[in-house]
């Protein structure tokens, strides 16, 4: 009787939504990714101080997505079959050596050395903070990955605005004073790994298992075709937003002559439409369905991004708006999308997805800081406008979703 009392307890608790555990996994995502944006708000003061060109802009980029991307669905595979609860804090621990490493950075190659580690941090917090996401959904799985997300698109924005008003004034040493946010990463990731081991492993449906009642079971075909299209998703979106990550504030001042101050501001609005697209992307594919999020939010930028190469400043600065917000409800519906497809590997497909994701930032950096170099940052949001147009692609995607109905149940 006090074994099936404890079962019944234990299959309660995993049909509940550990909203406490989501909030401190999207907190601890604020931190990581707040001090990980920390290193492309500083690109303007960086070029001007190392006489650093475009390319060599490029590259710093490209040093920190390549290694976050290369090491991601690794690390994801690795813990799909030996979880590692408190590797969480491990993750910030790079990070924290990174941004040690960038205040005090004096030359190109050690700047290259605090973006690798800084991407490594990175590398170790995407795929198992995803999988505590899902381990904490009790089944609304885009709305926890939107939680979760949401988090690293507020550091996101908030990143450059504090370089702005604390880095800028004070100078590149001042990085140093976020390692205190590492620290308090450090210690709610420990928190967060003692629930992971204690109660979230009870909530992942054991690799191997049958299907759920009313969940389709893709194909072989389907998941091949599914994946092709999301990776040619992820490449269109991803390289469009390298585009504003790493070069809106560069471009703002060489179109129009504002102020760094004033460009970084700019990029936060932008940052902050990215976190509030990422917060509406997942619960509307619970609802209506991951495929048509991820359609309608690619293909649904297009008439945004065609416009802004030809817009004066206030115009682009309303447009960057729905481009963040339109843009970002795609990725929590993708990665879902790809869970349910191949289920049972959360970090591996975590880990792919995220990779894939700094990957592409890193290889769109690196070559849109050349053509910059060639032939003007106009050029770059010229031929970037047309990237959306590849999520056309998105209408070849079979649907794999379970029912609305079951999944909210």
């Amino acid at each position: 009787m006090n074994e099936t009392a404890a079962r019944t307890r234990v299959a309660h608790a995993a049909g509940q939504t550990a909203f406490a555990v989501l909030a401190a996994i999207s907190f601890s995502h604020l931190l990581n990714d707040m001090m990980q944006s920390l290193l492309p708000a500083l690109y303007p003061m960086l070029k001007a101080h190392y006489r650093l060109s475009f390319g060599q802009i490029g590259v710093v980029t490209f040093t920190y997505q390549i290694t976050a991307s290369i090491l991601q669905p690794i690390i994801g595979r690795y813990t799909d079959t030996r979880p590692r609860p408190y590797s969480l804090s491990v993750g910030m621990g790079f990070t924290l050596c990174g941004l040690a490493l960038l205040a005090y950075a004096h030359t190109y190659p050690l700047l290259l050395i605090a973006a690798a580690l800084i991407g490594t941090g990175s590398s170790v917090f995407h795929p198992e903070s995803s999988r505590v996401a899902r381990m904490a959904s009790g089944g609304r799985h885009g709305l926890a990955q939107s939680v979760f997300q949401v988090g690293g698109n507020l550091g996101s924005a908030v990143g450059p605005l504090l370089a702005a008003f604390i880095v800028l004034p004070y100078g590149q040493s001042s990085v140093l004073w976020f390692s205190c946010a590492a620290l308090v990463g450090m210690f709610v990731l420990f928190q967060v790994g003692h629930w992971y081991a204690q109660h979230g492993l009870q909530r992942l449906k054991p690799r191997g298992s049958g299907p759920a009642a009313g969940e389709t079971v893709p194909t072989r075909k389907h998941v091949t075709v599914a994946l092709s299209v999301l990776l040619a998703l992820i490449f269109s979106k991803y390289f469009y937003l390298a585009s504003l990550t790493s070069y809106y504030t560069l471009y703002l001042i060489s179109r129009f002559h504002v102020s760094i101050e004033n460009a970084q501001i700019h990029l936060f609005v932008f940052l902050g439409a990215v976190a509030a697209g990422t917060l509406i992307g997942g619960p509307i594919g619970d609802r209506i369905g991951r495929k048509y999020v991820i359609w309608g939010s690619i293909v649904g930028v297009l008439p945004f991004t065609l416009l802004l190469p030809h817009a004066n400043l206030f115009w682009t600065g309303v447009l960057t708006v729905p481009i963040g917000m339109i843009l970002a409800s795609a990725f929590p519906a993708i990665v879902v999308y790809a869970q349910e497809l191949l289920p049972g590997r959360t970090g591996t497909v975590a880990g792919l997805f995220f990779g894939l994701a700094f990957g592409m930032g890193g290889i769109g950096a690196a070559v849109l800081g050349q053509i910059a170099d060639t032939s003007g940052i106009d050029l770059v949001y010229r031929l970037c406008a047309w990237l959306p147009v590849i999520g056309l692609l998105a209408g070849f995607l079979p649907n794999v979703d379970r029912p609305r109905r079951a999944s909210a149940q």
